[in-house]
């Protein structure tokens, strides 16, 4: 995120929600969201669902699912045809400015709303909250990422957010709402098998020696296997055994009877939860997990039922 949950929701004028529904996957989020359209900021959500924050929208764009580039294309033909960029912020702190202009020519509002199959005017209508807002944050989450376009998804955003100045700001950046339970602070905090601590690689120069030094410790410098790449290499053997914390593949992951076929493949596999998932199910030991809301009492807790189990 470029801002703060702060920033987006009490320091904005106007909000754009791309592909996200953050009052069910993100609470807390979604309950500040709410309260900063109670407040006067003017909500613009771009989804095909019917969520119930979009009740609450002055625009819902209901694009036709996997079309978010050319929706974003759209946006920035008419910040151009009707003159809303920030033309010093373009000049300053982007490259290759004509280059998108000539590609986004032929995105016009009646094109993108056939594409989309969206209304034009409306398009035309979020475009000029957005540009004209003083200070505007784009929020998007998986709606966006999990396309075959996803990554061109992210980036078409980025590139709306420059193109009307409404980068470096408070209230304003580009700000994905992650999917899962704290997947944004284990990538900050180095989870990722790539990367150390604040997203710096593994194979750049110079980066294994700094974190040796500071650690005081010998560091491998194998870049590790990513999760997705683990499923195939349990079929195969190279994975043996599995310790899977607090996480359910067999319901979140696409493809179910594989994710099932490539854990009963391991000799060893220790699930660590708070429920009996579908994945606990498959487990050899499950240890029993705690959330924060658990406390001592007179009454027992539920997770302190499950006992560690051997299945096999």
């Amino acid at each position: 995120m470029t801002n703060t949950i702060y920033d987006i929701t009490r320091e904005s004028d106007a909000i754009l929600l791309v592909g996200s529904n953050p009052e069910e996957a993100h609470p807390v989020l979604g309950m500040q969201l709410r309260q900063a359209v109670q407040r006067g900021a003017r909500l613009i959500v771009v989804d095909p669902r019917d969520i119930d924050i979009a009740k609450k929208a002055e625009i819902h764009l209901k694009l036709k699912p996997g079309t978010n580039v050319a929706f974003a294309n759209g946006m920035m033909h008419i910040f151009i045809e009707e003159n809303l960029i920030d033309q010093k912020f373009i000049e300053e702190r982007t490259e290759n400015f004509e280059a998108m202009k000539e590609m986004v020519k032929d995105y016009t509002p009646e094109r993108v709303a056939e594409i989309c199959n969206i209304d034009a005017d409306d398009l035309r209508k979020a475009a000029r909250i957005y540009a004209t807002a003083e200070r505007a944050p784009i929020m998007y989450c998986l709606g966006v990422t999990e396309h075959h376009t996803g990554t061109e998804g992210v980036m078409s955003m980025a590139n709306m957010a420059m193109m009307v100045g409404k980068l470096g700001k408070r209230g304003c950046g580009v700000n994905p709402i992650r999917g899962q339970n704290n997947v944004q602070g284990a990538c900050d905090m180095g989870a990722s098998p790539n990367q150390f601590p604040g997203y710096q690689n593994i194979d750049k120069p110079g980066i294994l020696e700094k974190f040796e030094k500071a650690w005081g410790v010998k560091l491998n410098p194998k870049i590790g296997t990513k999760a997705t790449d683990c499923f195939p290499k349990m079929v195969t053997g190279e994975i043996k055994g599995l310790f899977i914390f607090g996480e359910d593949p067999v319901r979140t992951d696409p493809n179910t009877h594989h994710v099932i076929k490539c854990l009963s493949s391991l000799d060893f596999l220790v699930v660590d939860e708070l429920f009996m998932t579908e994945t606990a199910k498959l487990a050899d030991v499950i240890l029993p997990g705690r959330s924060y809301a658990e406390k001592e009492g007179p009454l027992p807790i539920p997770s302190v039922v499950y006992s560690a189990c051997v299945r096999r």
